[in-house]
């Protein structure tokens, strides 16, 4: 398409503002931009979490709190 005259791009641009209508087409800008904006912290996120913790011992330590804060001690349960 890069021979394609001047006229011929107006015409393509016409074509294209008459089915999308200008207000669609500044929508369609957004969108895109909002979606590579995703699409890049998704990655980062991803990479991110791929790494894993820097220090792995927390976490062991993060996850036993938490599940020592949801479990119940049936011993002591049943000999009070």
């Amino acid at each position: 398409m890069g021979s394609f005259s001047i006229w011929h791009w107006l015409i393509v641009l016409l074509v294209v503002v008459l089915i999308f209508g200008t207000k669609k087409l500044k929508n369609m800008g957004s969108d895109l931009g909002g979606a590579v904006k995703g699409f890049k912290d998704g990655m980062r996120d991803g990479s991110a979490a791929d790494a894993g913790p820097a220090n792995p011992n927390s976490q062991v330590t993060a996850n036993k709190a938490a599940n020592d804060a949801n479990t119940v001690d049936v011993e002591a349960k049943t000999k009070s």
